[in-house]
C-alpha cells in the first residue's frame, strides 16, 4: 500500500477540479447570487431546493440537513470511497500526477478505482465475445428483438461465454486477483476456487452516472442454464441497486433538460425506447423502484416542492398489464408523494412492453406510447374501481370508499375537485356524495397521521430512536442562519461575514482586520468574528476557510460552513467588489459611530476647566475616529 498522498498534491487537485462539474454530475444546479448555485441536496429527501455550491470557495453545503464539505467529500458520500480514492479519482480526472510521502504508486488493490477498472476489462472482454461462435444464441436474442449490431455496440451488450473460468483467467492475465474479482461481483467464490458468475449469459453493463462500468445484468440463454432469468452483479463496494438506474447515464442529460423520466421494465426496454427517440428512459436493476431511486432523479428533474405539479416536470412509469406489473404499479404509486412531478403511467393497449411494441408496431408506436399516458392518479383510481361490481348499489358505494382515499390524498386541491367530478361520472354517483366521501377519507388520513407523529418512534429492540428525541437542554443544538433573529442589525453582521469569508481578497486584509475588531450584537456570529481574527495571518491562502473552520469552536462549525456557502444576493448594478466592501464597511462604521457617541458623552460629562487634560484626550479621540469613518468611506 502506498503512504499519504502529499499535501501540495492534495491542495492542487482540489484547486484544480470545478466542485460544480462533479457535483452536477447528480445535482441539477441552477444560479442563486453571485458565484453560487444551487439545487435539491442529494443526501436527504426534500421538495425545495437548499443544497447550495460556491466553486469559487470550492465547497457545499446544504441548509437543510448539513451536509457540508469540499470536492473529496462529496465524491465520498456520493461514490462510497475513502479520502484518498476520492483524491485519486479527482487527479485521474484532471490528468495531474499524485506523489505519495514514501514515494510509492497509487492504490492498485480493493479501491473504487480498481474495481471499476476490472469491471471496464470484462465489459470488454463479455463485447469482444458477441461476435464469437458460441455466442449465436446472444445475437439470435437480440435480432428477433429488432437491436442490430450497431444497438449492441451503442448499449455495450455482451456475451459471457459458458466456462468455468474463462473470464477469471482473462482478469487474472491482466493483473487482477481472486479477491478483487470476488469483491468486484464478477466471480463468485466456490468450494475450492472461484469462478464465473456470468456464464453462457447475454451482459449489459451497468454505468454510474459518469458513465464508469460498475456492474452487469445477465440473460439466460440456454436450456440447461438452472439460474435465474436475469442474474445481476450482488452488492458491492461501488454497486448498490437500489441506488442504480440502468441506462442512467445515457438519459441524466436529457432528463434535466426536459426535466422527463421513463421508467421501464427491463434492459431491452430501454434500449427499445432510446432507438425510438425516447431518450430518457431509465430501468432498475433487479429489484423494485423505490425511495433510493427517487433520491437520485429527483435532482436531476429539479423536482422542488410546492402543491402546483404543472411545472415540477413529468415521471412516467410503464409497467406489463400481468400481476406482477399490477404490483409494481401500487407499489410506484406508494412512493408519488415524494415528486413534486407530475406522475403518470403509460400501458399499451395490447399490453405490449416497449421492446416487443418497437418490434410489432415501429418507433412511433414507442413515441406515442410515451405521449398518450395517463395520470398516476386516475390510473390507480380506474384500477381500483374495476375490481368492484359497478351494476350494483352495494358495489359502487364499496368502490366510492376504496377510491375516496386516493382522490383524498392529491396535493394539488385544484385537482381535487376534478378528480371528485371525474369519480362520480365513473360510479354513476352524486358529485356531492363524492365530495363528502373524500372530505371524510382526508380527514381520516389526517387523523391516523397526526396520532402517529404523536407516538415516539422506536426501533426494533423497542428503544425510542435518538432521531425522535429533542435536544437535550443542556446541550443546546449548534446556531444557524435558520436560527438567527431576522432584524436588520443581525442580518447586516451576517452579511458581513459572508463577504469576509467569501471574498477576503476583495474585501482587503486592512479593512478585514478593523472589521474583526468591530462589536458585534450576535453572539453566535461574534464568535465566527473571532475565529475569522485568528486565521487572518492566513488572510490570502488557497485555504483560508478550512484555516478559519479550524479556528471555529465545534458548537459553531456548522454557522460558519453556512455564512461561507450562502448566496451573496446579487444587486443590480452593484458590482461584487462594492458590495462586500460596502457590506463590511457598514459594521466597522457603525462600530466608529458608536464609540464616537460614548466619547461624546464622556466629553459632556467633563468639566474643561478643572480636567482640561482628559477633556483634550477626547476630542482628539473623537477626531481620530471622524477620520477614520471618512477614511473607509472614500476607500
Amino acid at each position: 500500500m502506498p503512504g499519504l498522498i502529499k499535501r501540495n498534491d492534495i491542495d492542487e487537485v482540489r484547486s484544480r477540479t470545478n466542485i460544480a462539474d462533479i457535483v452536477g454530475d447528480h445535482v441539477t444546479l441552477k444560479g442563486a447570487g453571485v458565484g453560487s448555485l444551487k439545487g435539491l441536496c442529494p443526501f436527504h429527501d426534500e421538495r425545495s431546493p437548499s443544497f447550495h455550491v460556491r466553486p469559487q470557495v470550492g465547497r457545499y453545503h446544504c441548509f437543510g440537513c448539513g451536509e457540508d464539505g469540499d470536492v473529496f467529500s462529496f465524491v465520498m458520500k456520493t461514490d462510497h470511497t475513502t479520502f484518498q480514492e476520492a483524491v485519486e479519482r479527482m487527479a485521474a480526472r484532471i490528468g495531474f500526477e499524485l506523489h505519495y510521502e514514501d514515494g510509492g504508486q497509487a492504490s492498485d488493490h480493493g479501491n473504487r478505482a480498481r474495481l471499476i477498472s476490472a469491471n471496464e476489462a470484462a465489459r470488454e472482454f463479455f463485447v469482444g465475445h458477441l461476435t464469437g461462435a458460441d455466442a449465436e444464441p446472444a445475437r439470435r436474442f437480440l435480432g428477433e428483438r429488432g437491436f442490430d449490431p450497431a444497438a449492441a455496440e451503442r448499449f455495450g451488450v455482451g456475451f459471457a461465454p459458458k466456462s468455468f473460468d474463462a473470464l477469471r483467467s482473462h482478469l487474472k492475465g491482466l493483473g487482477y486477483r481472486d479477491e478483487e474479482l470476488v469483491t468486484a461481483g464478477l466471480l463468485s467464490q466456490g468450494d475450492r476456487s472461484p469462478y464465473d458468475r456470468f456464464r453462457g449469459r447475454l451482459v449489459w453493463p451497468i454505468r454510474d452516472v459518469t458513465g464508469s462500468t460498475i456492474g452487469f445484468g445477465a440473460r439466460r440463454l440456454l436450456e440447461d442454464d438452472k439460474g435465474p432469468k436475469y442474474l445481476n452483479t450482488p452488492e458491492t463496494p461501488i454497486y448498490h441497486k437500489s441506488q442504480v438506474l440502468y441506462g442512467l447515464d445515457l438519459a441524466r442529460r436529457d432528463i434535466s433538460k426536459g426535466k422527463q423520466v421513463v421508467i421501464v421494465e427491463g434492459y431491452t426496454d430501454v434500449m427499445a425506447c432510446h432507438l425510438a427517440g425516447v431518450t430518457t428512459a431509465v430501468a432498475t436493476c433487479g429489484t423494485s423502484f423505490g425511495v433510493d431511486h427517487i433520491k437520485v432523479l429527483r435532482p436531476m428533474l429539479g423536482d422542488v416542492g410546492g402543491a402546483d405539479t404543472s411545472t415540477g416536470g413529468e415521471v412516467v412509469f410503464t409497467f406489463d398489464p400481468d400481476e406482477a406489473g399490477q404490483r409494481a404499479a401500487s407499489r410506484a404509486f406508494a412512493e408519488e408523494q415524494r415528486f413534486a412531478a407530475q406522475t403518470f403511467v403509460a400501458v399499451a393497449p395490447d399490453g405490449l412492453d416497449p421492446c416487443d411494441l418497437r418490434l410489432n408496431r415501429g418507433d412511433d408506436a414507442v413515441r406515442r406510447l410515451i405521449s398518450t399516458k395517463r395520470p398516476m392518479f386516475e390510473f390507480m383510481i380506474r384500477r381500483l374501481i374495476d375490481g368492484h361490481d359497478l351494476e350494483t348499489v352495494e358495489g359502487r358505494v364499496s368502490a366510492l370508499r376504496a377510491a375516496s382515499p386516493v382522490v383524498a390524498g392529491i396535493r394539488d386541491r385544484s385537482m381535487t375537485q376534478g378528480y371528485v367530478r371525474s369519480l362520480a361520472g365513473w360510479l354513476g354517483l352524486d358529485p356531492a356524495d363524492v365530495a363528502r366521501s373524500v372530505d371524510d377519507a382526508g380527514r381520516a388520513s389526517s387523523a391516523q397521521n397526526a396520532l402517529e407523529r404523536s407516538q415516539p418512534k422506536s426501533v426494533s429492540d423497542g428503544r425510542q430512536s435518538i432521531t425522535s428525541l429533542p435536544p437535550v437542554p443542556d446541550e443546546p443544538a449548534g446556531p444557524s442562519l435558520l436560527t438567527l433573529p431576522g432584524d436588520l442589525t443581525t442580518r447586516t453582521e451576517r452579511d458581513a461575514l459572508m463577504a469576509m469569508l467569501q471574498h477576503p481578497a476583495t474585501v482587503g486584509f486592512e479593512l478585514m482586520q478593523r472589521a474583526t475588531r468591530a462589536r458585534i450584537e450576535n453572539s453566535a456570529l461574534a464568535v465566527v468574528r473571532d475565529a475569522i481574527g485568528a486565521s487572518l495571518d492566513r488572510f490570502d491562502s488557497s485555504d483560508w476557510l478550512d484555516v478559519v473552520l479550524g479556528q471555529t469552536p465545534s458548537p459553531f462549525d456548522s454557522l460558519a460552513k453556512e455564512l461561507a456557502i450562502a448566496p451573496i444576493p446579487e444587486r443590480e448594478g452593484r458590482e461584487i467588489t462594492t458590495y462586500c466592501r460596502g457590506i463590511v464597511v457598514s459594521i466597522v462604521e457603525r462600530d466608529l459611530i458608536r464609540e464616537k457617541s460614548e466619547l461624546l458623552g464622556q466629553s459632556f460629562r467633563t468639566d474643561v476647566k478643572s480636567e482640561p487634560e482628559r477633556w483634550r484626550e477626547i476630542q482628539v479621540r473623537i477626531a481620530a475616529v471622524e477620520s477614520e469613518r471618512r477614511s473607509i468611506r472614500q476607500e
